[in-house]
């Protein structure tokens, strides 16, 4: 009587470990990509930049701070700017990231140093950082909004983190 009740009790419990794995590792993600190609925000011209013409031209976004991705859990690759727009608002841009496609990749900005090698995968949360929302795409040229008074000197380095399993997927020194 108890083989007969022992052999479905492991068949649900097996049921049960490998949907919690499907769930935790989404193994599919392996084959997944998107890539996602947006431009700089548009800049409102401005009237006193008005040339001969008197027809106003845009204001070219200043670059804050950059840096270079290197890859921490994942091979990775692209560049991180900082732009500051003419009307004062802010951006986290990547162009050129290509990185693997994971779950609940979320873009960082942090206080933590940059380190190479497995000993730099888990320090980003160690200190301050602050959210800047999903990743949009593991491919392509990226914006994320920094809201509005935030101080960027608290922060000196960005990480393509993985919320799932508290791992860095690849990280930039601002420079």
């Amino acid at each position: 009587m108890s083989r007969r009740l022992a052999v479905p009790v492991v068949v649900l419990l097996a049921a049960v470990a490998a949907a919690v794995g499907l769930y935790l590792f989404q193994p599919w993600r392996i084959f997944t990509s998107s890539t996602l190609t947006e431009d700089v925000p548009a800049v409102a011209p401005t009237s006193q930049s008005a040339g001969p013409s008197d027809e106003p031209s845009a204001v070219a976004p200043r670059e804050v701070v950059t840096g270079r991705l290197i890859s921490h859990e994942h091979a990775s690759s692209g560049t991180v700017k900082i732009l500051e727009l003419s009307d004062g608002s802010r951006i986290l841009r990547f162009e050129g990231l290509d990185t693997s496609d994971g779950p609940d990749l979320r873009v960082w900005l942090s206080d933590a140093p940059v380190i190479e090698g497995s000993a730099g995968w888990y320090v980003f949360d160690d200190g301050v950082h602050l959210d800047l929302g999903a990743l949009k795409a593991n491919k392509g040229d990226q914006n994320y909004e920094i809201p509005p008074g935030v101080n960027l000197a608290d922060y000196s380095s960005v990480s393509i983190w993985c919320a799932r399993f508290a791992v860095s997927f690849a990280a930039a020194e601002l420079t």
